[in-house]
């Protein structure tokens, strides 16, 4: 009894002793680092094998988490979601083919060059038709800065998006041309809608959509080459439906009426493709219709609201706090988690999915959005970031120099220092666990 006694006693001591040590150094690294002396800061660091928290700051505490809510995203997509994509959902008659959209951001996005369900309906001979019946969101999500909405990474969700709902603009110098008179303005894809020339000339190419509509005003650049990405007003199906008139060589209408058929499915990307770009790059756009297509495969409506009520209640329902989620990227400032929160889900995803998906979807030291960073930690770190003004997060998994895998959770809000200061005191706190545990 005295043995079992003195072995409980010393891995309290050890446990104890291990978080001072952390402590003293994110204290000096990262705490009272100079660029975060008036921010707020959560740090949550767990070892599985373990079952033990090596580090806790702030852990239980609220924090806007930005891109990191993705993650929560992901895990529905990889549980949820087949491992291909539901390109979109048909009912063949003798003389016409019905589609109801699922929500797939590849259907003609430019990063995926394999476009099954294209070659499929220009091979067809019968009349299309389409529904947008399962679709109940609205086009920006709840929260986000509603003037951003000409920007590219605030690009509009759509029941049906057609080439990632962007309309790529490039400004080229025409071969021996001497002057900027003599630019070249084209898009991708092609558009009849109003475009709008600023007569005076600017250091920089720029496009700007008007809100509601698809009337484009471009002012041109000094540059020899510029490409600008620009989201279009998706009016519900009707804007992908106008682009896609040249692309199919066809006409598709909406339906006033549906067959009573069972509805099929066709394909389109490998899931984890999809995945991969989402998480790698950051992208809202893939995130936000992931959440959708989860929610069209679960409840049969694209619906953020009912999805996350309904995700919140049975997959993620055993949480350390209950959270405020309220969309599928992180641009809303409404978003609530803790540290803790993304400690658990991470642990969680690792319980159920094998490790060799989950280190091709995340990125690793010096790659995605982790490029410049972390050089010395590739394989070793795979991590998730998050960035709006102000905020910065990072989450994910970390094998030390001593083989410790660790499962992570750093936010810090409010800050007022660059963005690349805040990530580079992350960076040197993890470099110093890494190295001495």
């Amino acid at each position: 009894m005295k043995i079992i006694k003195i072995c409980v006693l010393s891995l309290c001591l050890g446990s104890c002793s291990l978080q001072k040590k952390i402590a003293k150094v994110a204290t000096r690294d990262l705490i009272k680092d100079s660029s975060l002396a008036a921010a707020h800061v959560g740090i949550c660091i767990y070892e599985p094998s373990a079952n033990k928290y090596w580090y806790n700051y702030q852990a239980d505490k609220y924090f806007v988490p930005a891109s990191n809510t993705k993650l929560f995203t992901l895990y529905a997509g990889m549980k949820f979601l087949s491992d291909s994509i539901d390109g979109i959902r048909y009912q063949e008659t003798k003389d016409a083919i019905y589609l109801q959209p699922t929500g797939d951001p590849t259907f003609l996005h430019p990063d995926f060059l394999n476009q099954p369900i294209v070659k499929w309906l220009q091979q067809t001979s019968k009349k299309v038709y389409i529904t947008d019946s399962n679709w109940q969101e609205k086009p920006l999500g709840y929260g986000w800065a509603w003037d951003d909405y000409s920007s590219y990474y605030m690009t509009e969700r759509s029941p049906f998006p057609v080439y990632g709902n962007v309309i790529k603009w490039t400004q080229m110098r025409q071969q021996d041309a001497s002057s900027a008179e003599d630019n070249i303005v084209y898009s991708e894809p092609e558009v009849d809608w109003k475009v709008k020339f600023n007569p005076e000339r600017t250091s920089a190419f720029n496009v700007i959509r008007r809100r509601d509509e698809n009337v484009f005003e471009i002012s041109q650049g000094k540059e020899i080459m510029k490409v600008v990405d620009v989201p279009f007003f998706t009016n519900g199906v009707a804007s992908a439906l106008e682009l896609l008139k040249d692309t199919l060589q066809k006409e598709i209408t909406v339906a006033e009426k549906l067959p009573s058929g069972n509805w099929q499915v066709k394909k389109s990307q490998p899931t984890d493709s999809m995945f991969r770009e989402m998480i790698h790059s950051s992208d809202n756009f893939m995130a936000e219709q992931t959440l959708l297509m989860v929610a069209n495969k679960q409840l049969g409506v694209m619906n953020d609201g009912r999805i996350i009520d309904t995700l919140l209640k049975s997959a993620y329902k055993d949480l350390p706090q209950n959270p405020t989620w309220v969309d599928g990227s992180g641009l809303s400032r409404y978003n609530l988690f803790t540290p803790q929160d993304f400690v658990w889900l991470l642990s969680k995803m690792k319980n159920e999915f094998p490790w060799q998906r989950i280190s091709t979807i995340f990125p690793t030291g010096n790659t995605g959005t982790l490029k410049g960073y972390y050089k010395t930690l590739t394989n070793n770190l795979y991590a998730k970031t998050g960035t709006l003004t102000g905020q910065i997060a990072l989450s994910g998994y970390f094998t030390t120099r001593h083989n410790k895998q660790l499962v992570f959770s750093i936010l810090v809000n409010n800050h007022h220092a660059a963005n690349v200061d805040v990530r580079k005191a992350i960076e040197k706190f993890l470099l110093e666990v890494y190295e001495k545990y």
